[in-house]
């Protein structure tokens, strides 16, 4: 995910989805979020419902990915030069078996996170 760009923020009545792109590249990844993302920005951090929180998370466009980190405790973070997207949701904010799932690579590989599993096993 590193170097691709965020080019748009899709929500799709209860999730959401962050498609990207990259230059000399035909991959399309996309993340599809069954639990609405955080948006960190400085020492703010706004969830969904949060005045300003749709405007945040499509502040990120067109910008390109500096760094991932996936931790258990701190789940899945998406970096960017201005901020980054968090999901790690708590117990409650779980809707579906899965919280999020990246896909659109060539070569047809993906990757579904679920809560026990992988960096959310704090959240079994």
């Amino acid at each position: 995910m590193v170097g691709f760009r965020l080019y748009s923020v899709q929500f799709v009545m209860d999730y959401v989805q962050l498609r990207f792109d990259s230059i000399g590249s035909d991959e399309l990844p996309v993340l599809n979020c069954d639990v609405m993302p955080g948006v960190q920005v400085g020492d703010s951090r706004l969830y969904d419902g949060d005045v300003g929180y749709s405007d945040a998370l499509r502040s990120f466009i067109p910008g390109r990915v500096v760094a991932t980190v996936e931790e258990t405790g701190r789940g899945l973070q998406i970096d960017f030069a201005g901020g980054s997207i968090v999901l790690h949701p708590r117990s409650d904010e779980l809707v579906s078996p899965e919280i999020a799932m990246l896909g659109g690579f060539e070569d047809r590989s993906f990757m579904v996170w679920r809560p026990g599993e992988d960096s959310f096993e704090d959240l079994g």
